[in-house]
């Protein structure tokens, strides 16, 4: 482990923003800067001096330790399936630091860091990158229905000093966006090492066995219930398999689950929604409308039900993919003139 005594990180001063105070708080967690000052300077020969420099001195040069974004001709992307959105100095920093500050957080196998590095970029540091260089969330032409000002570079934001503030430490108030940003960038690191990571063993463990739960191959029974949606999707492409359609797993109350797998992730349209017959209809009804013993509920938007069995859930989905699979349901709607 390197001595960091009298190592020094150089960055811009005045006003803060997110990325920065992230970067500079990323690189304290490297052992060859974990006592380094910090320095918020504009001043060139002040800069010089520094070990590293982010988001200020309008050059970017990883081999000597300059990382800003902010000139014309800057065009680093974090790779190629990021293109929408530069790096800002957090990006950078993330970028050719993020496998080692990674590394020291959760001290674990290469496979696993590289995982969580990447996954980490797409759900944290990505949104910092878009925020900073004014990437839109959304298209040209489509205006948000609300205000959302609770996010990390916002509430860094509000710690500068206000314009009627005298008197105030800003590089206190640095600090403490240092702080802020660092903590959250911790938690979003050991969330994904202590349960999102063990989650895709499951998924895969599931996605495996799926020609025993039915033999479609489009169905997987989670032997734990847990967050499946990422990992279906990217273990969707790793494996090269078919588009699954139905996820079952047992809930709190030790009844089953039926979810419909959304076409894409974020998206509320279901690849194959469970039969409209069914859809707002609870209970013994539903057990009566389906033939299937066990019913508790069907979402009237048709991507989740509800059986007291697993064998009855399993009914729900063979039953959903089969063509004439909910023929009775709709005959005897059809009966009850509906």
């Amino acid at each position: 482990m390197s001595d960091a005594k009298g190592k020094t990180i150089g960055t811009h001063s005045g006003t803060f923003h997110c990325d920065e105070a992230l970067a500079c708080y990323m690189l304290k967690l490297l052992p060859e800067y974990k006592n380094a000052k910090i320095v918020r300077s504009r001043d060139k020969a002040v800069l010089a001096t520094c070990d590293i420099v982010v988001d200020v001195g309008a050059e970017f040069d990883p081999k000597s330790h300059r990382y800003d974004h902010h000139q014309r001709e800057f065009a680093e992307f974090f790779d190629d399936e990021h293109k929408t959105t530069k790096l800002s100095s957090a990006g950078l920093i993330y970028k050719y630091f993020g496998r080692s500050i990674v590394k020291q957080l959760i001290q674990s196998t290469e496979e696993d860091v590289e995982l969580i590095y990447q996954h980490v970029y797409d759900g944290f540091v990505e949104g910092i990158d878009a925020v900073d260089n004014g990437v839109s969330q959304y298209p040209k032409d489509c205006k948000p229905n609300y205000n959302l000002n609770t996010g990390l570079s916002a509430r860094v934001s509000r710690l500068n000093p206000a314009w009627n503030q005298k008197n105030v430490d800003i590089d206190a108030q640095f600090a403490k966006a240092m702080a802020m940003t660092g903590e959250e960038f911790e938690d979003a690191v050991m969330r994904k090492f202590n349960i999102w990571l063990p989650a895709r063993a499951i998924v895969e463990s599931s996605i495996k066995d799926r020609k025993n739960v039915h033999a479609s191959g489009e169905v997987i029974a989670l032997k734990t219930s847990t967050v499946w949606k990422s990992h279906l999707y990217d273990l969707e492409e790793e494996l090269r398999i078919p588009q699954l359609k139905y996820v079952l797993y047992s809930d709190d109350a030790g009844n089953w689950r039926i979810q419909c797998v959304p076409e894409r992730a974020g998206s509320f349209i279901s690849r194959k929604p469970l039969p409209e017959a069914w859809r707002g209809v609870r209970d013994e009804a539903l057990s009566k409308l389906s033939g299937i013993d066990g019913c508790i509920f069907v979402h009237a938007s048709g991507f989740i039900g509800g059986n007291k069995t697993y064998e009855g859930a399993l009914r729900m989905a063979n039953d959903a993919l089969s063509p004439n699979g909910a023929e009775p349901a709709l005959k005897k709607l059809k009966a009850d003139g509906n």
